[in-house]
């Protein structure tokens, strides 16, 4: 969509397409309410500042969107679609599979990074550094990797 068509598109398409950023109906509403926009920048900065208002159980609705890294998002649904370009340069080894199930009983949720320009060894690091976190470091870091790809799913759109 382009800034024109988020400003003054039907509000259900515009919120549909916001979802498909981060699956967090309030983020999507508020960005919704704030139209029309002077320009690009104001509008991610927007979502940027909204997404960092993100409460624990919009998280957890949020992940269950998310396919744990590695795994290829099936369908052609635009947020699948994102998911595989985002992970691409991810590809799934004993170590990741490793790393995921660990991170997963610790925590009781998949593992999320922007993956966006990382490789397998960069995920599985991440994933190592942050299985030391305490529950609550380890979920504004969740709520802040939402954020950052929140706001590249974002750009994707405007970007057509």
């Amino acid at each position: 969509m382009t800034l024109d068509e988020i400003n003054r598109g039907p509000r259900s398409q515009v919120r549909r397409a916001l979802l498909a950023c981060a699956d967090v109906p309030r983020w999507a509403d508020a960005i919704c309410d704030g139209r029309p926009y002077p320009d690009e920048a104001a509008l991610v900065d927007r979502a940027d500042r909204l997404a960092r208002e993100i409460t624990d159980d919009e998280l957890a609705c949020a992940l269950a969107a998310h396919p744990r890294i590695g795994d290829r998002a099936r369908g052609g649904s635009t947020e699948a679609a994102w998911s595989r370009q985002e992970q691409a340069g991810v590809m799934p080894d004993a170590e990741l599979v490793e790393v995921n199930q660990a991170y997963e009983e610790r925590f009781g949720r998949v593992f999320l990074v922007c993956a966006t320009g990382l490789t397998t060894g960069d995920v599985v690091a991440a994933a190592r550094a942050r299985l030391a976190n305490d529950d609550a470091t380890e979920t504004a870091v969740v709520k802040d990797e939402l954020r950052k790809i929140a706001v590249v799913r974002l750009q994707k759109e405007l970007d057509g």
